[in-house]
């Protein structure tokens, strides 16, 4: 099957909010451990879904992983990722991405899925 290779777009700016699954990333690692994994995980997880390298990340939301202690983690996170332009100067990079904290509802988090932020700048 040779088709023409689909081109995705990660040219533009955008936002988007995910569920982050820290439980399943975390199995298996040591205790005194976690809280630093979380965040490289965070890290890993808005390089893969925004397609940069560069990749920022908010201290409310270090805060609020850390808010429990190096152990206990909690099991999921909900992250506003914006990938933004990169306005500095000689940046190997065009784009870089900020996670943010995302709010969460009175619900919870089940059944929330990616959701694409409209911004008005």
């Amino acid at each position: 099957m040779q088709g023409k290779p689909r081109k995705v777009r990660k040219e533009e700016v955008v936002t988007r909010e995910y569920n982050i699954n820290l439980h399943k990333r975390l199995h298996g690692c040591t205790f005194k451990k976690k809280a630093p994994k979380a965040i490289k995980e965070i890290r890993k997880f808005a390089q893969k879904a925004m397609g940069t390298t560069d990749v920022r990340v908010d201290v409310k939301l270090n805060k609020q992983i850390w808010s429990r202690g190096i152990r206990s983690v909690p099991r999921r996170v909900r992250v506003r990722i914006a990938r933004k332009r990169n306005d500095e100067e000689d940046v190997k990079e065009e784009f870089y991405s900020l996670v943010t904290v995302a709010e969460i509802p009175a619900e919870g988090l089940k059944g929330l899925g990616t959701k694409v932020i409209e911004e008005d700048e």
